[in-house]
């Protein structure tokens, strides 16, 4: 298993993942402040750079390939946030989970940039059949909690949004 955490700080997390994930996981700790390379040691690797800059996170993906778990505990601005999901959440492996910590407030644009990902779900239009376009392939369910945004990858492609109508008859209104 791999594991991202984004925003290492004073490092005290990464022993945390390592001891909750168990054996064989390896824990990726990534922060823009350069004295945080002092946390790598055995099973935990360190990478510095800018988590809202998609250049640092394709080298990074290049390097480590799919990962399970992402575990967004960054800069807290809404772009970062952005922009981490934009570059990860098509590298997450098939089943993987991407969770996004202090997502502070009802109209944070990171919460509205994921209320775009599952709009056909919830389109009064919704027995019209629409193709998941973008990030939506990547998407099988948002999870909202106090300050946290939990996203699940799906295990297999996702198939078109559609609800079809179902019965013998329909109204003319409809």
């Amino acid at each position: 298993m791999q594991v991202v955490e984004v925003g290492i700080y004073s490092g005290g997390s990464l022993p945390m993942w390592a001891d909750y994930f168990g054996p064989g996981c390896h824990i990726y700790g990534i922060d823009i402040e350069p004295a945080c390379r002092k946390y790598a040691g055995e099973g935990v690797s360190v990478f510095i750079g800018d988590q809202a800059d998609p250049e640092f996170w394709g080298d990074f993906h290049r390097e480590v390939g799919p990962v399970d778990v992402l575990i967004d505990d960054g800069g807290h601005e809404a772009h970062q946030q952005i922009a981490t999901l934009r570059a990860m959440l098509p590298n997450l492996r098939a089943g993987g989970v991407y969770v996004c910590e202090d997502v502070h407030g009802a109209g944070h644009a990171f919460n509205a940039f994921v209320d775009g990902l599952t709009w056909p779900l919830s389109d009064a239009r919704g027995y019209e059949r629409s193709d998941p376009s973008g990030l939506q392939q990547h998407v099988a369910a948002v999870h909202r909690y106090p300050l946290l945004t939990v996203i699940e990858k799906p295990e297999s492609p996702v198939a078109p949004f559609e609800a079809p109508r179902h019965g013998t008859e329909w109204q003319p209104f409809l």
